[in-house]
């Protein structure tokens, strides 16, 4: 798995989260400019509900902050509930921090950048380290229903 979907998931979750399973480099944000205190204040609940979301293991709420249109590193938004239903089957219990590094806004487009760490609780094995990222770029976008990962559409 590669950092950038589970930061999907886990950015969404994880915000917006869980991300990375493609080996596929996100592009760079061009010219882009730190993003306002008020919009980061505005997306960091939305990455918290989704982690919450994620280690209660409620599928559709996470999905609920992947746009239907979401594409990244191959994976679509179909890709992404496939891998966090195979998580949930595997692991016990699944924890996630998420942490927003920066925000920046280019050619009208926000590029979120986390860091993190999931990790989870096999039966007999115990507890392991199931992803870690650091400063992974996802596109989100206000949709009619709130902020969604959007991905970097390639």
């Amino acid at each position: 798995m590669a950092p950038s979907r589970l930061q999907v998931i886990a950015l969404i979750a994880l915000m917006l989260c869980v991300g990375g399973l493609s080996a596929t480099q996100a592009p760079a944000a061009p010219e882009a400019r730190a993003a306002p205190p008020e919009l980061v204040s505005e997306l960091r609940p939305v990455v918290d509900h989704a982690r919450q979301r994620f280690e209660a293991r409620d599928a559709a709420g996470v999905l609920a902050h992947v746009s239907e249109q979401y594409r990244s590193g191959g994976l679509t938004k179909a890709d992404v509930r496939q891998q966090l239903l195979a998580m949930f089957s595997l692991y016990e219990v699944l924890r996630a921090r998420v942490r927003i590094d920066n925000v920046q806004v280019a050619d009208g487009v926000v590029w979120v950048y986390t860091s993190g760490e999931v990790t989870g609780r096999l039966p007999l094995a115990g507890w392991m380290t199931v992803l870690t990222w650091q400063n992974e770029p996802e596109v989100a976008r206000r949709e009619e229903a709130g902020w969604r990962l959007f991905g970097f559409q390639n």
